[in-house]
């Protein structure tokens, strides 16, 4: 997994801002502040791949999406280099800087992705095999080799779409049998929220969770066990949204209204 890099906000976040205020409420149903009892998930963790598994970047919960099926996505790519050549990737490949991949915060690992740079239309499909950018902003990190094709190396940064194509061909898979094509009919299909801080302390969460309810109408406490870890993160998530796209315009919408590290989970 490669280390992050500063983290950034967009000057037009004032603007966005302006409309966040009761639009959570129309993202899902208003909701009690609540503390779930248990741990999130942790009797089946074992049988979780391991690049599936929440992580932890700066004080940050990142959650894989449990399918690329539907995903596109606007927005800024940028590459990475030397610096992580001969390095392992986090699914465990080495990292080439001359070949065709790239590192996503959330896509499963082995999706087969299109990458069509918006300002000169070019177009690559690759895989992705890493984990990042961890910047906000930015939704996908090319290889060197990546950025050359898509002429990306120059500005450093380019606006792109990021289309799914196809997932990971299976491990253990009979003769012939290729990798999933994706279909393009549902998109942004499925069950999502926006993880706005974590906190070790439960009524730190629970302040939090409560001073949102106040304000967005739908605000609860998610308690999350990593392994080798005796006490739990307590995880504060807003919004129950149907719609990847429009849990994503209010996470940017939450950071612009001084919440930095608000990040869009699949449920």
């Amino acid at each position: 997994m490669r280390m992050p890099a500063r983290r950034t906000l967009h000057p037009w976040c004032i603007l966005i801002g302006l409309f966040l205020t009761g639009a959570l409420a129309g993202c899902g149903a208003p909701g009690k502040t609540t503390a779930r009892k248990g741990i999130d998930a942790a009797p089946a963790f074992k049988r979780i791949p391991p690049t599936q598994r929440p992580y932890q970047i700066n004080g940050i919960w990142y959650h894989p999406l449990p399918t690329a099926h539907g995903y596109r996505k606007t927005g800024i790519a940028s590459w990475y280099g030397k610096d992580f050549h001969g390095r392992k990737t986090s699914n465990g490949e080495t990292y080439n800087m001359y070949g065709i991949s790239a590192a996503h915060k959330t896509l499963p690992m082995g999706t087969h992705v299109e990458v069509r740079n918006i300002e000169n239309g070019r177009t690559l499909r690759l895989t992705i095999n890493d984990r990042g950018p961890f910047v906000a902003g930015r939704i996908i990190d090319l290889s060197y080799g990546a950025a050359r094709r898509l002429d990306i190396l120059g500005p450093g940064t380019a606006k792109v779409e990021v289309t799914a194509v196809a997932t990971a061909a299976p491990r253990h898979r009979p003769h012939g049998q290729a990798a999933e094509i994706l279909s393009s009919g549902d998109l942004n299909r499925g069950n999502f929220a926006i993880q706005v801080g974590a906190f070790g302390n439960r009524e730190t969460a629970l302040k939090l969770a409560n001073a949102l309810t106040g304000k967005y109408r739908s605000a609860e406490v998610l308690p999350s066990y990593s392994p080798g870890k005796r006490h739990p993160l307590y995880r504060v998530v807003v919004g129950k949204c149907t719609s990847l796209e429009t849990a994503e315009s209010y996470e940017n919408a939450l950071r612009c209204e001084g919440f930095p590290d608000a990040f869009t989970i699949a449920q």
